[in-house]
């Protein structure tokens, strides 16, 4: 510290503070939120903090100053949270016969209660969806009373309260068996299809979690009244998120199928219900995404909290997010899939 300049004293403390706030946020994934609800809220700004420390690692490089070492052994010891945050590189391999496509979109009720001024929201879901034929759609916020009807699915699940918002799972294969978690105090669910593709069964399960109940489309100047109505909300859904999580734990123990889980965690991929409910599956945009996988539409930050999880039994093949496609607060996004070959 010495040699440096006074600028660079100074932002060299606070290089250390960011170091210090994200071995913090490196560890709260193994912390349950119940433990610390407020510290939870740090998993949110993950990507911030990766690539402010990118950033302060350029910043000394470029000046050949050893202080690049702090910030790039903070990079070096998350690279498991870089690859989560961003791919570089996306996986399309070749298609086959067996493969199959599954699609999973929260489309906030067909803009129901007209959040868009565009009130054609409900036929063009159902155009884009007829566009991309997938072979499995989960939706999640899915209400009857859209009157959204999607032709070429010959199977469904679909579970709703008073025909207001719920959950669709629509197949071209046989649905075998389905059924739906229910969670207390909440009107959010989960909801599984057991699906017969040939000789093999799979069970997809399509969830949506306690929401954090901040609208992407606020726009007003958030004071410190304001931020710790935020603070309490994000933590109170931390909360409601992790015991969700473990009753959904509970029941996929008793599946014997290779499974698929799918929708909206409403929570970042550096959080505590992110790694309980992923468990030792493979994360698909991680598998084969590319860029950020934005999947929520806020405007100057790209988060991922719709996602697609696949059985080690099953290949990830490509993974693709819809992130032009304002129908709804969410981007859909898809994932072409093929069942592992048996070694005889």
């Amino acid at each position: 510290m010495k040699k440096l300049s006074g600028f660079n004293k100074m932002m060299f403390v606070f290089n250390m503070v960011l170091t210090v706030l994200t071995f913090i946020a490196y560890i709260l994934p193994f912390l349950a939120p119940k433990l610390f609800p407020i510290l939870s809220v740090f998993t949110l700004v993950m990507p911030l903090m990766l690539v402010l420390n990118f950033l302060f690692f350029m910043y000394w490089l470029l000046q050949t100053k050893r202080q690049m070492l702090l910030s790039g052994l903070v990079l070096l010891l998350g690279i498991t949270f870089v690859s989560k945050c961003y791919r570089f590189s996306s996986k399309n391999l070749p298609e086959d016969k067996a493969d199959f496509k599954l699609l999973s979109y929260n489309v906030r009720m067909f803009n129901l209660y007209e959040w868009l001024p565009d009130t054609d929201i409900p036929q063009k879901i159902k155009d884009f969806v007829k566009e991309q034929d997938a072979d499995i759609v989960c939706l999640q916020e899915y209400t009857k009373r859209g009157n959204v009807r999607f032709s070429g699915y010959k199977h469904k699940f679909i579970f709703g309260r008073d025909r207001l918002s719920g959950q669709a799972i629509l197949s071209k294969y046989p649905i075998i068996d389905s059924g739906h978690i229910e969670f207390p105090d909440s009107g959010n669910n989960v909801v599984f299809a057991d699906i017969k593709k040939g000789k093999d069964t799979l069970r997809v399960y399509s969830m949506h979690l306690q929401s954090v109940k901040i609208s992407p489309d606020i726009h007003e100047t958030i004071d410190e009244e304001k931020s710790k109505i935020i603070f309490g909300r994000l933590s109170d859904a931390f909360k409601k998120q992790q015991q969700q999580a473990e009753i959904f734990d509970q029941h996929k123990k008793d599946c014997s199928y290779p499974m698929i889980i799918c929708g909206d965690l409403n929570n970042s991929a550096f959080s505590y219900v992110y790694r309980s409910v992923k468990g030792k599956m493979k994360d698909a945009f991680e598998e084969a995404g590319k860029g950020f996988g934005k999947s929520y539409n806020y405007k100057y930050y790209p988060a991922r909290i719709d996602y697609i999880f696949t059985d080690r039994r099953i290949d990830v093949k490509q993974y693709t997010t819809f992130d032009t496609f304002a129908y709804s607060d969410h981007f859909p996004v898809m994932t072409r899939l093929a069942f592992k070959e048996e070694e005889e």
